[in-house]
């Protein structure tokens, strides 16, 4: 059969591009695009292309010196997301790492204007399709908590009240497996109470629907039974989705659904699912590598291995025993 014109059509070249997350004092370095490139008129984090014989730190170095006129040193360089995106005319891998350590007072060397902001104050709209995992990864916290086992809705509240100063201003995925609905609805309205003083976001664990009953909370985790099941995003954008992943064919669905955030595991062996095998570090690496969502690895994790999934590539670490009350 001979080709189609389609066939024949050249296979854009994938272009890397080092991405630069500058935090100083809470906020992050932010230029605006010139009119007259690609995407021009849009916000973007500093950074520019890979070159060849370039390590992805040193095209960092080298671009925000360039842009902005900061020093970075290489080593204060930590991976963020990478994110793969198809534009059409062109495709970008975006290489993304921060630094809070850049020295100098930054100017827009090529004429760019550029500002410190808050990230909670950058918008989707404003920045590049290809950007916007970025904006999500900047407003989520390293660690995800998640509740753990409970005989009832009383007992769970009593322990997530005592575990609540933990927290620090992050988010809780409210996951109670066994109990009864109604119960479980007890406990949200109990927990999301508590919660308001501590500022701290409460997801609720299940079906999007949850969310039209307790419309003040921060958002939905959903278990895969419910994300399988799902064929467009189910919650507002204002609304946070995370969802639970096992393998690389459930990531993508969670990016089809347009998840703010996915965890993924189990990474080591943990007592909570013991008949599960762990996939390891290594794989958990090469999965994160492909997603273009923001990645919390799940199963036996502690604190100290928080370090290791932002290593690779992942957002931070989610689970029960690293907060949760062993007495509950």
């Amino acid at each position: 059969m001979p080709n189609t014109a389609a066939d024949r059509q050249p296979v854009p070249k994938l272009v890397h591009v080092a991405v630069a997350v500058i935090i100083r004092n809470g906020r992050v370095l932010i230029a605006r695009r010139p009119d007259h490139v690609h995407q021009g008129g849009l916000l973007e984090f500093p950074g520019g292309k890979v070159e060849p014989g370039e390590t992805v730190q040193q095209a960092l170095v080298r671009e925000i010196a360039e842009e902005t006129g900061l020093d970075v040193p290489l080593d204060s360089l930590e991976p963020v997301i990478g994110i793969r995106h198809d534009y059409g005319d062109k495709q970008v891998f975006l290489d993304v790492w921060k630094t809070t350590t850049a020295n100098g007072e930054p100017e827009g060397r090529e004429g760019q204007p550029i500002e410190w902001m808050s990230p909670h104050s950058l918008q989707n709209d404003d920045f590049p399709a290809a950007n916007r995992p970025i904006i999500r990864a900047l407003n989520l916290p390293g660690n995800l908590p998640i509740t753990g086992a409970m005989t009832s809705w009383e007992d769970g509240f009593s322990g997530f009240a005592s575990a609540l100063p933990s927290l620090n201003r992050g988010l809780v995925v409210l996951r109670a497996p066994d109990l009864p609905i109604n119960d479980y609805r007890q406990l949200a309205k109990a927990v999301l109470a508590e919660s308001v003083g501590a500022e701290v976001g409460v997801l609720l664990h299940g079906g999007p629907e949850l969310l039209s009953e307790f419309p003040e909370a921060a958002g939905v985790h959903l278990p895969w039974r419910e994300a399988e099941r799902l064929s467009e995003r189910p919650v507002a954008a204002n609304r946070l989705l995370g969802v639970s992943c096992h393998n690389a064919d459930q990531l993508r669905q969670a990016e089809r659904l347009g998840a703010d955030y996915s965890v993924l595991g189990p990474v080591l062996p943990t007592a909570s699912h013991p008949g599960e095998e762990a996939f390891g570090w290594n794989e958990f690496a090469r999965l994160v590598s492909k997603a273009v969502i923001p990645v919390y690895g799940l199963g036996g994790l502690k604190p100290n291995h928080q370090a290791k999934a932002r290593a690779s590539g992942g957002q931070g670490i989610a689970g029960i025993s690293f907060w949760w009350p062993s007495n509950v």
